[in-house]
């Protein structure tokens, strides 16, 4: 814990991190704790619609998943773009910085390909451009409904039909200002093994993060293993996809042999989402304890709070494990910012000299944060902090959030507007 910090930044790096320093007269002073931004590593922006929708009767993921692919079917470029602007503010608001967007929505309904082919992503571009967020756009590979199955009438506009059209689709994105690329496999139940190997290759060629979802659901693991007699984790190391650039999201439901073939590779975890939709709790521990980098992702956005996110792998351990104190306030905050960073292929979510000039400032008035004790800041801050401490947000060198309010969106209003317009 360092006072008097003076953070100076030009170019959008930081060019001056100095503990003890006196203030410059002009400096804008923050006065509550300084952190790294947040690093949102799984996103489905569109997903925002269901908030609140979907949480009636007794069902399924799968039955989940049916008004999940009704809310898709109803987006084009304008709408997508108005949604994801401000489901991006929001992101900000609540202490994001950064945020990789897990992106299948691709085409018109029906399948069609639009004038410009990538004008859904070129949407998602402009939305965090417009919200003042980093983006990693994951273009995602995504060809059939189950093994062996062509997708639905929904599903078909999430296809380009095979993997060398999706290839050479990716091909024409390009990096602008706050937006990169990097590139993923849906899942082992839409990608072939051949088609995952492609991608892959791809990624590797153009030296670009691959993720995938891996085992979010038991009956994903026994479709795989009913058509190709492999687990998911199994198909994938085959076709050469894990590696130190290979980010699993979820992994909840593993065997031993998934788990240390996971070491060395990183692990998205949605705790917020994985208890929302059921799956399971999974076996985080012993992914960390095989090598496994952590990280961080509000994937569906029933809840949109890192804070919240990142205490959620401990508390839903101490459920099912009875034991308390399996990570610390500090690993769970690494998760929360440099884990997500270098599953996205970005550089270290840190406040030192040469970082991106990325970071919040969380006030320690409120009720929550009072009493606090500076020696165990960090874990009052992980344990107790939720997304109303943040008070202010700086992304690329600019103050994107200022007193807890957007500089430039209003959010709460544009998140009513654009979902309102698409939802039924």
């Amino acid at each position: 814990m360092r006072h008097d910090v003076v953070i100076e930044a030009a170019g959008g790096i930081l060019t001056r991190v100095e503990p003890d320093a006196e203030m410059p007269w002009h400096a804008r002073v923050l006065r509550g704790i300084v952190l790294p931004g947040a690093v949102n590593a799984h996103s489905h922006a569109f997903h925002r619609i269901l908030r609140g929708r979907t949480h009636r009767g007794r069902d399924s993921f799968w039955a989940w998943r049916d008004q999940m692919y009704a809310s898709a079917a109803v987006l084009d470029p304008d709408s997508y773009r108005a949604l994801a602007r401000a489901v991006f503010s929001e992101m900000l608001l609540a202490g994001y910085t950064a945020v990789g967007e897990f992106h299948y929505l691709h085409h018109a309904p029906g399948g069609a390909a639009y004038d410009d082919p990538n004008a859904m992503s070129a949407a998602l571009a402009a939305a965090a451009e417009e919200a003042g967020i980093r983006l990693v756009l994951l273009d995602t590979l995504y060809l059939e409904s189950a093994p062996g199955r062509p997708p639905d009438e929904t599903q078909v506009r999430f296809s380009d039909g095979s993997a060398e059209q999706w290839v050479g689709r990716t091909a024409e994105l390009r990096a602008t200002g706050l937006v990169s690329h990097g590139l993923a496999i849906h899942s082992v139940r839409a990608v072939p093994p051949g088609a995952i190997a492609i991608a892959a290759a791809v990624a590797h060629e153009r030296g670009m993060p691959l993720h995938a979802h891996v085992s979010e659901q038991p009956r994903e693991n026994d479709e795989a293993l009913q058509a190709y007699g492999r687990t998911p984790v199994e198909i994938l190391g085959e076709a050469g996809a894990l590696d130190g650039d290979f980010t699993a999201v979820h992994a909840t439901h593993l065997t031993a042999s998934d788990i240390g073939a996971l070491g060395g590779s990183h692990v998205c975890v949605c705790a917020t989402t994985e208890r929302e939709l059921a799956d399971g709790i999974g076996p985080i521990p012993a992914l960390r304890d095989a090598g496994a980098y952590l990280c961080l992702g509000s994937d569906s956005h029933a809840v949109i709070d890192p804070f919240e996110e990142s205490r959620a792998i401990e508390m839903d351990e101490r459920l099912g494990s009875r034991h308390r104190g399996t990570f610390t306030g500090e690993e769970l905050l690494t998760a929360m910012t440099s884990g997500g960073s270098a599953a996205l292929g970005l550089p270290d979510a840190g406040l030192v000299v040469g970082s991106p000039a990325d970071f919040i400032e969380v006030g320690l008035s409120s009720v929550r944060l009072a009493g606090h004790g500076e020696a165990n800041l960090v874990d009052a801050v992980v344990y107790a902090a939720t997304s109303g401490d943040v008070c202010t947000v700086v992304v690329d060198g600019v103050e994107r959030v200022r007193g807890g309010a957007h500089m430039s969106i209003d959010v709460a209003a544009e998140l009513d507007r654009s979902i309102r317009s698409v939802a039924s």
